[in-house]
């Protein structure tokens, strides 16, 4: 028998001599005729729905196992570029802490499917229970199929939800709910469930069709507008070990530019006079007039980074730079940064492996990673996301 060491990218057991098995934890002994016999870190899935739906991937990993391979994805991503970095341990995300999900929705056979997808694959797991979605979000479910039912949902949709500062924010895409009839259907379950908002996109944008008083989440003490389907960090313990480790590594700078800044999930809790550049223009219009409206000395910029980044001549003027890219990392404004005389920067990344290619450029360019914090909001997922501080 072999002993699975590791978890690989995908989730899959590895043993020393690199023989792979599905759903075994570090500790688990693999058989010859591939069988798993279990170890310490072996843990009972708790949800029936685990492992045909995709929305969780490691639910058989106790939380010292899940929290080593966070720990490991990030190792792994840095290696693969030549690089090292001192890791901290994993902070995880609580069960049934998920406030932000997208729901895939399908009509068949009579009645509405309303789920995440399976794994691998693009049918709907109809969900009668889930350990990740807070219970607010995951108590709108049930109700939510009778509306796509009553709305004559035909195909797929989706439909994302989000708590804000009101209540659930919701916004449903592949469904026309024209006519009196949508129009009551609409009314009466957001009446019924006390819904803050609902929109629908039927492939125009979102057009709000249920907002008693204006919607908010509040970053750093301050509501902010938030726009349908806006983005938030999916949980609220995740949002603040991200918070606080930037915090960390930027320390009392007096100039500080936010880039990626989104709604201001930093910029409004960062020392100092804060340029925010944002290429999503309702975020950038929600942010200023936040900041504006509290008087905070943020200065915002409705700007495509990717496009159009800073160049090293702009970024020399701040002390710090906080940079949150989308998954794809920001090679662009990387090699920016790289020559920029800023003293620290902390980078934020939801995708390790394009947090390790950005960081080579880099480290090239003379800087070194101090520390990277390892967070894992998407629990028992095979997704990670992670704060570094990189000095000079």
């Amino acid at each position: 028998m072999s002993t699975i060491v590791r978890i690989a990218a995908r989730g899959e057991g590895v043993t020393a001599d690199g023989r792979h098995a599905a759903f075994a934890a570090p500790g688990d002994m693999l058989t010859e005729a591939g069988g798993i016999v279990h170890g310490p870190h072996h843990a009972d899935p708790p949800c029936r729905h685990f492992p045909e739906c995709g929305g969780c991937q490691l639910q058989h990993l106790d939380d010292h196992a899940y929290a080593g391979f966070v720990v490991d994805r990030i190792a792994g991503a840095l290696a693969g570029q030549g690089l090292a970095a001192p890791i901290r341990p994993a902070i995880l995300s609580p069960q049934n802490t998920r406030r932000r999900a997208s729901l895939h929705a399908e009509a068949r056979g009579g009645r509405v499917l309303l789920g995440f997808a399976a794994e691998k694959s693009h049918a709907v797991v109809d969900l009668r229970e889930c350990h990740i979605l807070a219970p607010e979000l995951f108590a709108l479910v049930a109700p939510l199929r009778v509306l796509l039912q009553r709305l004559s949902l035909r195909g797929r949709g989706d439909v994302h939800l989000t708590t804000a500062d009101q209540g659930a924010d919701i916004l449903l895409t592949g469904v026309r709910p024209d006519g009196l009839a949508g129009a009551d259907a609409i009314t009466a379950f957001c009446e019924r469930h006390d819904i803050a908002r609902l929109s629908v996109d039927d492939g125009f944008g979102p057009e709000t069709r249920w907002e008693p008083e204006p919607v908010t989440v509040t970053l750093g003490g301050i509501p902010i507008p938030f726009p349908p389907h806006g983005f938030l960090q999916a949980t609220r313990e995740g949002e603040a070990a991200l918070v606080l480790a930037v915090g960390d590594a930027i320390g009392p700078a007096r100039t500080v530019a936010d880039l990626f800044a989104g709604l201001g999930t930093f910029a409004l809790g960062l020392p100092g006079r804060v340029y925010a550049a944002e290429g999503a223009r309702d975020a950038a219009a929600a942010l200023k007039a936040a900041a504006d409206g509290r008087r905070r000395p943020v200065f915002v910029e409705h700007r495509d980074l990717f496009r159009r980044p800073l160049t090293t001549a702009e970024l020399d003027r701040f002390d710090a730079v906080v940079i949150d890219p989308p998954r794809a990392g920001a090679r662009e404004q990387a090699a920016a940064l790289a020559a920029c005389k800023a003293q620290v920067i902390a980078y934020v990344s939801c995708n390790p492996s394009s947090f390790a290619r950005d960081a080579k450029a880099l480290c090239e360019g003379g800087w070194r990673i101090d520390w990277v914090q390892p967070v894992g909001q998407f629990r028992w997922s095979t997704h990670v996301e992670l704060a570094a501080r990189l000095v000079r």
